[in-house]
This record gives structure tokens, C-alpha cells and sequence, in this order.
């Protein structure tokens, strides 16, 4: 019977630095690019949002960062005109300020 040690048998072979190649070019392959949004889906997650700050309601926003798209469940603290940044509040009392280019979705929750 042969044992194959797969990817082990060959990193000794490597110099480090392939090897941190690699291991980066794996990372990057797990990268998601962002999808664009249409009116229509604007306007629906614009009526959630007003909706969800008029009745101080959990939400759940999924929004792209970090060439990733991260979940946030909280209310709706307010909406920062300014900087064009929703303040979200999350269970555990921390702050997150989300641009509002970076939302691809927004629903009701219940907790």
C-alpha cells in the first residue's frame, strides 16, 4: 500500500517564499466580487430602511467589505448624511458604520 503524504512531500521541496505564494493565491481565489444593484432592488431595500428606522426594528444587512460580504444583525441607530454611512447598533452594543455603496441586501428580523 502506498501513503502518499500529499501536500506535505512536496513543501519541503519549496522555498518559503512559493510557498507564501501559494498560500496567497489560494486566499485570493476565496474573494468574492461585488454585484451591482438595480433600481428595483434599490427601492425595496430603501422602503426596509425607512420602515426599520420609523419602527426602531432589527434588521439584517449584508454588505461587502474587505473583498468579502459580512452579515450584520442590529437596529438602525441613524443615518449619517454627511459621510453617506448607516450607524448600526448590533446586539452585543457595538457600533458598526456601514457605507451605503457597500449594502447588497436588507431584511426584517425578528430576535
Amino acid at each position: 500500500m502506498i501513503r502518499d503524504r500529499g501536500r506535505i512531500k512536496w513543501t519541503s521541496m519549496m522555498l518559503p517564499e512559493h510557498v507564501k505564494l501559494l498560500r496567497d493565491w489560494v486566499k485570493e481565489d476565496r474573494y468574492e466580487q461585488k454585484r451591482e444593484m438595480d433600481e428595483q432592488q434599490l427601492e425595496l431595500m430603501n422602503g426596509i430602511l425607512s420602515e426599520a428606522i420609523e419602527y426602531d426594528q432589527y434588521v439584517t444587512i449584508t454588505h461587502y467589505r474587505n473583498r468579502n460580504y459580512e452579515i450584520v444583525i442590529g437596529k438602525i441607530h441613524y443615518w449619517d448624511e454627511l459621510t453617506q454611512r448607516l450607524h448600526v447598533i448590533d446586539r452585543f452594543e457595538e457600533v458598526h458604520r456601514i457605507p451605503m455603496d457597500a449594502i447588497a441586501d436588507i431584511r426584517m428580523t425578528e430576535i
